[in-house]
């Protein structure tokens, strides 16, 4: 069966985020079913991509910023010093469409939306899947020309700023689609968004088949960027709570970023120097996983917390913030795991000491959420996708009608 080619544009194909891994994840599966699918990467920083991608998935980048990229493609002669000139002038000009309060502002500038721009300009079929607000809105003014457009939208809408919750309400009725992770999330931008589709459909683990914790070992894991959203700033107070009754377990945090002096500090400031540790990047986060007891998410804010779900997948139980959307989405608190206040260090250090102190309910929780977990494999979740790409399209890659498909908002 011919199906159109479908095209997920991201900021940077080459990073290691969850959006990244779990767009890898969809793409891989639609190849595998047959479908033509591409990955285009807005900038590119690495010579390779990070996570796991099918071979018959071309990566495409509309901006190289890798050292020696715009030196070897510079021409020579007074056009080329001219177009250098004015190539760097717009690199240092601020974003005009992208809206400041965009988490990602900060990566954008005027050269890289004049050039999305005219890549989105360029696209004249097939489906386009954007994947962050500032994609979204740049998709939805420039690409005009027969494609067909489904923004996915990874975080809960109350986590954006007023300017980017405007700029959503103005830009996302143009979508043919707008994809959301939780059924929260799909009220509520069908609320804000009145005669637009809004679909929810999750993300999915990479894999069901895991080997399962134990609950023997006296270690909790966390994992994330170790940005300010993901709260480990919080819990590693928390944890300080805990070493006294606990002095044997252990926290290993997962990750890096911009907050690793901050948080180290932290850990000195708490005495903490044999009790948490961080990890930094793993390439084995599952093993990491099945070598552990619990699971914790100190995040402030999630969409869908991915690498949560997969921990459950190895039958680990989880602690977490019952932060805006996401966690409670998927826990069921005291069956697969223990929800508290979000931003309560007290009341996360009382809900890990309960599990750290007993590893029946370890096990006993451990299981319902392998059990959990299974509603966001692979096989439950990606032919959602394709059900929602074969009804928006023909498959000359041409819009079809606009009527729902049967399941797509449950």
């Amino acid at each position: 069966m011919n199906h159109p080619r479908i095209r997920y544009l991201l900021l940077h194909a080459y990073g290691r985020g969850g959006t990244i891994r779990t767009v890898f994840n969809q793409a891989n599966s639609l190849a595998a079913a047959g479908w033509d699918v591409e990955i285009v990467s807005a900038v590119r920083r690495r010579d390779d991509v990070q996570f796991p991608l099918d071979d018959r998935v071309p990566v495409t980048t509309v901006v190289d910023l890798r050292e020696g990229a715009a030196a070897a493609g510079r021409e020579r002669g007074l056009a080329g010093w001219w177009r250098a000139r004015r190539r760097d002038r717009l690199s240092e000009a601020p974003a005009r469409e992208v809206p400041r309060g965009e988490f990602g502002h900060r990566y954008f500038d005027r050269r890289l939306e004049l050039a999305l721009g005219a890549y989105l300009r360029s696209l004249t079929d097939g489906v386009l899947v954007t994947t962050r607000p500032a994609l979204n809105f740049l998709a939805a003014a420039h690409a005009t020309h027969g494609v067909v457009r489904v923004a996915q939208e990874h975080m809960n809408h109350g986590t954006h700023r007023p300017d980017v919750q405007r700029r959503i309400v103005e830009t996302y009725p143009r979508f043919d689609a707008v994809a959301v992770l939780t059924e929260r999330d799909r009220v509520e931008y069908a609320r804000l968004l009145p005669g637009t589709r809004v679909v929810r459909i999750p993300n999915a683990v990479h894999s069901l088949d895991q080997v399962p914790a134990h609950h023997d070992a006296r270690i909790v894991v966390a994992a994330g960027r170790l940005f300010p959203q993901k709260g480990f700033d919080l819990l590693i107070p928390a944890w300080a709570k805990l070493v006294e009754a606990y002095p044997d377990w252990q926290l290993r945090i997962y990750g890096s970023g911009e907050k690793k002096a901050q948080l180290r500090a932290l850990i000195e400031e708490h005495h903490l120097y044999n009790h948490v540790l961080l990890m930094g990047h793993t390439d084995r986060l599952d093993d990491e996983l099945a070598k552990s007891s619990v699971y914790v998410l100190s995040s402030r804010f999630e969409g869908l917390p991915m690498v949560m779900i997969e921990a459950m997948s190895h039958a680990l139980p989880v602690v977490s913030f019952d932060c805006p959307t996401g966690p409670a989405d998927v826990l069921t608190h005291g069956v697969d795991g223990l929800l508290v206040p979000e931003q309560d260090p007290d009341a996360l250090a009382d809900a890990l000491g309960r599990l750290m102190g007993d590893r029946d309910l370890r096990a006993q929780m451990g299981t319902a959420a392998l059990l959990t977990a299974a509603a966001y494999g692979p096989d439950a979740v990606h032919p959602r996708w394709e059900a929602l790409f074969s009804d928006l399209t023909t498959p000359d890659g041409t819009r079809r009608g606009s009527g729902a498909p049967e399941g797509l908002h449950v």
